[in-house]
C-alpha cells in the first residue's frame, strides 16, 4: 500500500472491518496527513496517540466550535443548533454548561442509579432471551444491548416511556445516515435533527421552575457562574445527551460481546472471574473506539510534525488509530481483557471528555455481569454485518444464539 492509496474518508472502506492497516502506514509514515476530501478541499488526519492527545488539549488552536467536529461542513441552517451542543462550544461557553451537566454523573449519583441501571439490563436480556428462544436466535445489538443505553439515559432526563422508541430512531438516523439499512438521506437527517431539537425544546419548557429531579429539570434550572441554560440551549444539548448516551454504549457492548465470542476462553475466563469485569469493559472501549474521529478547526496558522497547518483547516483527530498505536499499547491488535495500564481514548481528551464515560462502564459492567447469571452460554450464528459509517464504529447486526441458565 502506497500512501496515494489512503482512502479513509469513504464509509465503504469499514464495512467489512476498521482499516487497521491504513491506520498504521499513517502513523509510521504521515501522521499529520493531508487527506482529499470529496468536496474538493481536503483536511488533516491526526494518527498517534501523543498528537491527538495534543490537539484534544489545545483548544485555543484547535477549535470545535469553528465548523463543528463532523469532517463534512455542516449546512448554514443547522450549524448554529450543532454549535449549540457542549462537544461543540469552546471556552467559555462550554464550561458552565458542562459543569452543571457533570454534577449528575458524581461517583455518588453513579452509586444511587445502580440499582435502576441493574434492573434495565436484566429487563433487557429477558426480553433477548425470549426473542432468542422462539427465533432461535436475536440481534444481540438491538435485542440485547441497545435496550439499556436508551433506557438508562430517557430515565435520568424523565423522558416519557412511550417516547423511548422514537428517541432511539432519531439516533439511529443521525449517527448512521450513510449506512443504507439505518440512515437516511442528508435532507432526512436534517429534518431528524431539527424535530428531536424542538421535542428537547418542549421538554425544557415544560420543566422550568420544576423541582423535579431528573437531568432536564437539573439542567435547565440551575445556576452556574451565573448562567442558566436556556430552552433554546437545551434543545441542541438535547440532541448531544440523547444521541451520545445511546448509540456508542451499545456498539460497545456489542463489539465486546464479539470478541468475547470469537475467543471462548476469554469468554470463559471473564465469566468465572467477574473481577475482572472492569478491566475488560476499558479494552472493550479501546478495542471498538465507538466514535472513529472528532474534528477540530484551526484558529490560527500553526504547525505539527513539520507540517503547515493554516487556519481555517480541518484538522480530525483519529481516534480508532490513537488507541492502536504501538508507541503506547503493546501488541495493540491483541484482544488483552486484562491490559495494564490502558490509557485509551475511546473517551476523548481533555475539555471535551465524554460527560458520560463513567455511565456508560457502570451500564457495560451491571449488562455483562447480569448476561452472565442469566445464560449458561452464547454462539454466533451467523455472519455479522458493521455500520457503514466513516464516524460510527460498530455492528447493526449481530446473530446470536443464546443458552438459557
Amino acid at each position: 500500500m502506497q500512501l496515494s492509496d489512503i482512502d479513509i474518508y469513504n464509509p465503504d472502506n469499514y464495512v467489512a472491518a476498521v482499516p487497521h492497516d491504513q491506520f498504521k502506514r499513517l502513523r509510521d509514515e504521515a501522521p499529520v496527513y493531508w487527506h482529499e476530501h470529496p468536496d474538493g478541499g481536503g483536511y488533516w488526519v491526526i494518527s498517534r496517540y501523543e498528537d491527538v492527545r495534543a490537539v484534544s488539549r489545545d483548544h485555543a488552536t484547535f477549535s470545535a466550535q469553528r465548523g463543528f467536529v463532523m469532517v463534512d461542513e455542516l449546512p448554514p441552517e443547522i450549524l448554529p443548533m450543532a454549535q449549540g451542543q457542549l462537544l461543540g462550544m469552546d471556552p467559555p461557553n462550554h464550561g458552565p454548561i458542562r459543569r452543571a451537566v457533570i454534577e449528575r454523573f458524581t461517583s455518588k449519583m453513579l452509586a444511587q442509579m445502580e440499582p435502576m441501571v441493574r434492573e434495565i439490563a436484566r429487563e433487557s436480556l429477558l426480553g433477548a432471551r425470549e426473542l432468542s428462544k422462539e427465533q432461535g436466535e436475536c440481534n444481540f445489538v438491538f435485542d440485547a444491548a441497545g435496550n439499556l443505553p436508551t433506557a438508562v439515559i430517557c430515565s435520568l432526563m424523565g423522558v416519557p416511556k412511550d417516547m423511548w422508541g422514537q428517541i432511539r430512531h432519531w439516533s439511529d438516523m443521525q449517527t448512521s445516515a450513510g449506512d443504507p439499512d439505518l440512515g437516511a438521506t442528508p435532507e432526512e437527517t436534517q429534518q431528524i435533527s431539527m424535530e428531536m431539537g424542538m421535542y428537547g425544546y418542549q421538554l425544557a419548557t415544560e420543566r422550568q421552575n420544576s423541582d423535579a429531579d431528573d437531568l432536564i429539570s437539573l439542567l435547565i434550572n440551575v445556576e452556574v457562574d451565573g448562567h442558566k441554560v436556556t430552552a433554546e440551549e437545551f434543545a441542541s444539548l438535547f440532541i448531544q445527551i440523547t444521541v451520545a448516551g445511546n448509540e456508542t454504549t451499545r456498539s460497545m457492548i456489542a463489539s465486546g460481546m464479539y470478541e468475547l465470542l470469537k475467543r471462548p476462553e476469554l469468554y470463559r475466563k471473564l465469566e468465572d472471574n467477574p473481577e475482572l469485569l472492569p478491566g475488560a469493559v476499558e479494552e472493550m472501549l479501546r478495542w471498538s473506539t465507538p466514535l472513529h474521529y472528532f474534528r477540530r478547526t484551526a484558529t490560527r496558522d500553526t504547525e505539527l510534525r513539520g507540517q503547515q497547518i493554516k487556519e481555517n483547516d480541518r484538522v480530525v483527530m483519529l481516534y480508532s488509530s490513537a488507541n492502536f498505536d504501538e508507541r503506547v499499547f503493546d501488541n495493540p491488535l491483541e484482544f488483552n481483557i486484562e491490559r495494564s495500564p490502558n490509557p485509551h481514548l475511546a473517551f476523548g481528551h481533555g475539555i471535551h471528555l465524554c460527560l458520560g464515560a463513567n455511565l456508560a462502564r457502570l451500564e457495560a459492567k451491571i449488562f455483562f455481569e447480569e448476561f452472565f447469571k442469566l445464560f449458561a452460554g452464547a454462539e454466533l450464528s451467523g455472519e455479522p454485518k458493521r455500520i457503514r459509517s466513516n464516524l460510527v464504529n460498530g455492528f447493526k447486526f449481530l446473530p446470536v444464539k443464546l443458552q438459557a441458565r
